[in-house]
């Protein structure tokens, strides 16, 4: 039997040959193999490919245009991380990057500099400033970011649409001649992800929770640079050595620090005190 399965593989490898596309080749030829490995070392029943076939069906029976359990799956399993580790170049200069996550499902409304993100006043009053610059620390004038999060509930826009207007929590934002940029927005709260579908069936079989720490997204781009995809976590908050889908990196994690600083309030339209991150980006050039 294990020279029947190992000629399988060879003329599933074999069969890929004619594959124009050499890294097409190589990937597929490396999945087959791998596959098959599992399959033999496990000793996969057909009950199991069975139930395993029917996880993936219903996985994509729960994507939308508006939600994406496959993109959900690879977080939980550390697979979107492990694609950014391996294509990131983490310990430089430039800012880490992060996973993109599940809800980056709609364009961002374009915002002047200093705009309010949250458009339900739900939350602890915030404002997010920083600077993008290149690795040279040249500032970066015309930056942009796109920025998005959850409400103070722990909900995106796009999950809530009878209950928060299209955009809450979301913004592109172009930086100013010396490459700041600051908006308004609710401190972030830790939120499960979502659990009614396959992922949340896998989490609970495995025993895990299905919390991610608070946070915000960043996108950050700017010619001749490489963008990047990233987070900023709230400091000292929960979860953050356990988040679901394995995103933390320790220079991610900033402090929301209370600030009573009436002229700071004046600058920034907020009432006084307030919590004040902040959070520069640093791009690679391209």
């Amino acid at each position: 039997m294990p020279d029947a399965t190992r000629n399988l593989t060879e003329a599933v490898v074999d069969s890929l040959g004619t594959t124009t596309d050499p890294r097409l080749r190589e990937l597929l030829t490396a999945l087959t193999r791998h596959l098959h490995a599992f399959a033999r070392e496990t000793g996969l029943t057909t009950a199991e490919w069975e139930r395993a076939i029917a996880f993936l069906t219903a996985t994509g029976q729960h994507c939308t245009d508006t939600r994406q359990e496959f993109v959900l799956l690879s977080d939980v399993l550390g697979l979107s991380m492990l694609v950014e580790t391996i294509g990131g170049d983490s310990g430089g200069p430039a800012t880490d990057s992060t996973v993109l996550g599940p809800f980056h499902m709609t364009r961002s409304p374009v915002r002047a500099l200093g705009a309010d993100l949250d458009l339900v006043e739900g939350g602890e009053p915030c404002v997010v400033s920083g600077r993008v610059r290149s690795t040279d620390g040249t500032p970066l004038p015309g930056a942009v970011l796109d920025v998005w999060q959850a409400n103070a509930e722990g909900f995106y826009d796009v999950q809530q649409p009878d209950v928060q207007p299209p955009g809450n929590g979301r913004g592109l934002f172009t930086t100013d001649a010396q490459g700041r940029f600051w908006f308004r927005t609710c401190v972030p709260s830790p939120y499960p992800i979502p659990t009614d579908g396959p992922v949340g069936d896998l989490l609970h079989a495995t025993g895990r929770h299905p919390y991610r720490p608070a946070h915000i997204h960043f996108i950050a781009s700017a010619d001749g640079h490489t963008p990047v995809t990233t987070h900023i976590f709230v400091a000292g908050g929960e979860h953050l050595d356990s988040d679901a889908v394995f995103a933390v990196k320790e220079s991610l994690v900033q402090e929301f620090a209370e600030t009573d600083d009436p002229s700071l309030a004046r600058e920034f339209g907020i009432p006084n005190p307030f919590r004040h991150a902040r959070f520069d980006l640093v791009l690679r050039p391209s």
